[in-house]
């Protein structure tokens, strides 16, 4: 028989960026609400539709979202933070709970496990009435509907909401499980309506990362409740990203129709499979979040072994998770030596569909034995001529075994604050500013060759020169060249290192209309030159006061790309960490007393199960304090990092001894911060103040209490002032007025606690 197949869900920004450019002119008044919801619904439309020529049995509705499926969750459940309540229009709410409004600040948002896309995070409170709100999920199915596609109809479930759900007191939000199961069921009670039989697909992933007892003691419970919903409703739990042996073993124990697991990622769960057969099991075999073609013969093994234990009419062949972590067509990509071996959301759909034919039809045909020949020849492997064999970058890190800085923090800073003379409460920024119109036109031009080198290098000096002006102007301690040369902090210098390959169309989205077109590394990575020091010595030039070298880090590159799988990740670590110590030693020649080393995807490397942890921190630390092992004591590194939980790994930011951490803390507050007053964190720290995610704009008094509150936290003398993260994104009349105003409100907390020093 034909084993039947399902994709967990496809990428939603388009094949040509379209919901991202028709989200972006409405935002900026452009288009009405009207061209959103057309392009949304053509890019509804035509997703289900390659899914269904494929031969996909279960394709998904309502996994598309006009910006986060977890925000399209709160609204469902009408969890809406009151301090939106009053914005009566649904559409203009929903954006001002994801981006923030004139009166009200964005819901924070947050990294989805161990991914680069961010989600929107719950605010749960005790007096917040849950309702449910179908409209989307109903509509969705009904629009497929009409085009002869029944699908199945994704939601997050319920026990993942409410673990990555913040409440009010930081108490635990599972308290709220019997406020939204009515909910939930309800809605399954209107599902039930739309068909004779329906399939839901139940989010889960919150169930691969050690839950908790707490968590463990409601599935069964929750998952019962869920599946007595009288009607044709067939309820599918999937986990991704790892395994869920503890929940699986639970789920067998409920009347669900199927159980979807990750095989990718997560091998353990071969070992539940024997009560996991009683129910229908969805095999996530086709890798759903790296880039290489899978390998047919590895991918039907592991299919015999699943049915040694499962059924094959019980067997459905599946991606290991969502798609919406790939680009969307490798038929985008111009011609290339590396084409062939890549394989992106729609290829990934064509593999399910061709993996399911193969293991069906019993014995193979000769047709289909040279199908898995050739496919031999498209899987990239160590034996590939295709790698780049540059034996002195692959055996250097071998060589340069636990190098790390010459003298401690507190012998370093002592040397920095005398070189650098800085005042209290320094102000500085994270490093890039808005990528214009005009610049990304300059870029494009030099590029396809409409202007010369020369015209080009004006227009950066031209900018640079610009943004060094504007720094003075309103008074930052610490200033940046605003990175104009810059397409992509991971791609700038991917692009200028061996062993990387660059996609024209690999876009991924990482939050909202937010795009990322991560770089593949495929070969052995070495730095033939300088990459930085040209512009920012223009740049120091240009002022007398400190300007800072910019650099993303060895780990940050390692995540944000997608990675070679023929080696270990580590391996490729160490490699790039040897080319960026390479470049800090020329930018300390020129001159550059302060270098920012970023490591935003420090913690969104973080393995997902807590046994595997040890060996992660351990590399990518090496990895980091082998980059900046060249720096001299007297050159002050800093670092930054993203949204991340920091309460499990601070003694691995303290063991990366950068002299300063610059981390995102506009929309937590001072939650993420606690954990570095609790372990007396002694190196100095800017926790940020300017969400610029946001396009509001906050007065110098909303500064002050943000800085107020930090320093309630953060020993004065310690602290630096920031925006959370560069402002590529935002635009000049936004960030001129928002930078002008947080300088102000530094410059004033800085006058009063001298003042009150001098007083006393």
């Amino acid at each position: 028989m034909a084993l039947r197949t399902l994709i967990n869900g496809f990428p939603r920004i388009g094949e040509n960026r379209e919901l991202k450019k028709v989200l972006e002119n409405y935002w900026a008044h452009k288009v009405p609400f009207d061209s959103v919801e057309e392009t949304a619904a053509a890019l509804r439309r035509k997703h289900w539709r390659l899914q269904k020529d494929a031969g996909i049995d279960f394709i998904s509705s309502n996994d598309f979202s006009l910006y986060d499926n977890m925000l399209d969750t709160i609204v469902m459940l009408n969890a809406i933070p009151e301090r939106f309540a009053g914005i009566t229009d649904k559409n203009e709410r929903y954006f001002a709970m994801a981006r923030g409004n004139g009166r009200a600040a964005a819901m924070e948002m947050t990294k989805w496990f161990n991914t680069n896309y961010h989600f929107i995070v719950p605010e749960l409170r005790d007096d917040m009435v849950f309702q449910l709100e179908p409209e989307k999920i109903v509509s969705e199915y009904r629009e497929a509907k009409a085009m002869g596609i029944t699908t199945k109809i994704n939601l997050i479930g319920p026990l993942t909401f409410l673990e990555l759900s913040k409440t009010k007191d930081g108490d635990d939000s599972f308290k709220y499980l019997h406020k939204i199961m009515p909910v939930y069921k309800q809605l399954l009670e209107e599902i039930a309506k739309l068909d004779e039989s329906v399939y839901v697909q139940f989010d889960e992933p919150g169930f691969v990362k050690n839950p908790s007892g707490r968590m463990l003691s409601l599935i069964q419970a929750s998952y019962k409740e869920l599946a007595a919903v009288s009607g044709g409703v067939k309820i599918i739990v999937t986990s991704y990203f790892e395994h869920s042996v503890e929940a699986t073993k639970l789920l067998c124990d409920t009347p669900i129709w199927g159980i979807g697991l990750d095989f990718v990622y997560g091998s353990r769960n071969l070992e539940e499979l024997e009560c996991a057969a009683s129910r229908h099991v969805v095999a996530g075999v086709v890798d759903g979040r790296n880039i290489w073609r899978g390998d047919i013969s590895a991918s039907l093994e592991l299919l015999e072994g699943i049915n040694k234990t499962v059924p094959r009419e019980r067997l459905v062949v599946s991606t290991s998770c969502s798609l919406l972590h790939s680009p969307y067509s490798v038929k985008n990509e111009p011609e290339s030596a590396i084409k062939k071996y890549l394989a992106f959301a729609c290829e990934k759909v064509e593999e399910v569909s061709l993996l399911a034919k193969l293991f069906s039809s019993g014995g193979l045909s000769e047709a289909e034995k040279s199908l898995i020949e050739e496919n031999k020849g498209r899987i990239l492997s160590g034996s590939n001529p295709l790698l780049i064999k540059n034996a002195p970058a692959a055996e250097r890190p071998a060589k340069s075994p636990g190098k790390s800085r010459t003298g401690t923090y507190a012998e370093r800073i002592v040397i920095q604050r005398d070189r650098l003379n800085l005042p209290l409460l320094p102000a500085t920024t994270i490093g890039s500013f808005p990528q214009t119109p005009e610049l990304r036109k300059a870029r494009s031009d030099y590029r396809k060759g409409g202007i010369s080198g020369a015209d080009y290098e004006k227009a950066l000096k031209k900018y640079i020169d610009h943004c060094v002006a504007f720094q003075e102007e309103i008074g930052l301690d610490v200033l940046v060249h605003g990175e104009p040369e810059r397409n992509d902090m991971v791609e700038y210098f991917g692009e200028l290192l061996e062993g990387f390959h660059f996609t024209q169309n690999g876009w991924v989205q990482s939050y909202g209309s937010r795009c990322v077109k991560p770089p593949v590394i495929f070969g052995d990575i070495s730095r033939p030159e300088p990459m930085t020091v040209r512009w920012i010595s223009y740049a120091q030039s240009r002022t007398k006061k400190p300007m800072k070298g910019m650099l993303t880090g060895p780990v940050t590159i390692l995540n944000w790309s997608f990675v070679r799988n023929d080696i270990p990740r580590s391996a490729v670590a160490m490699q790039i960490a040897l080319a960026l110590s390479d470049e800090i030693v020329d930018l300390q020649k020129a001159g550059i007393r302060i270098i920012q080393v970023d490591e935003a995807a420090f913690r969104e490397g973080y393995p997902l199960r807590k046994e595997n942890i040890g060996e992660y921190e351990q590399w990518a630390l090496e990895a980091f304090r082998l980059a900046v092992s060249t720096a001299d004591p007297s050159t002050q590194i800093h670092t930054h990092m993203c949204y991340s939980e920091f309460k499990d790994i601070i003694k691995t930011i303290e063991a990366m001894d950068a002299d300063v951490i610059t981390i995102e803390t506009a929309r937590s507050g001072n939650k993420l911060l606690n954990v570095f007053k609790e372990t007396a964190y002694r190196n100095e720290i800017g926790p940020g103040v300017y969400d610029i995610h946001s396009p509001r704009i906050p007065s110098t008094a909303e500064f002050r209490e943000q800085i107020s509150a930090r320093l309630e936290v953060v020993d004065k003398k310690k602290m630096w002032v920031n925006p959370d993260c560069g402002l590529k994104t935002r635009n000049w009349e936004e960030v001129r007025p928002a930078l002008k105003n947080m300088v102000e409100a530094a410059r004033s907390i800085r006058g009063e606690i001298l003042h009150a020093a001098d007083v006393s």
